[in-house]
């Protein structure tokens, strides 16, 4: 599936959220969206924990 119809369906889910439930269920339904990207890139080995962790200017050689 391409990254444009993931980010439709996304928007969407985003959008019906925001008409049926308010901006209070908008705002939980993305921030359960981007927790689920983060634990699906973690568990697809694309992300490592320590990249959240560690300092910004902090180069890996």
């Amino acid at each position: 599936m391409s990254m444009a119809v993931v980010g439709m369906i996304a928007g969407m889910a985003l959008g019906f959220a925001g008409y049926f439930g308010g901006f209070g269920a908008f705002l939980l339904v993305a921030a359960l969206g981007a927790v689920g990207f983060v634990v699906g890139r973690f568990l697809e080995s694309d992300l490592d924990l320590g990249d959240f962790f560690r300092p910004r200017d902090d180069r890996r050689r």
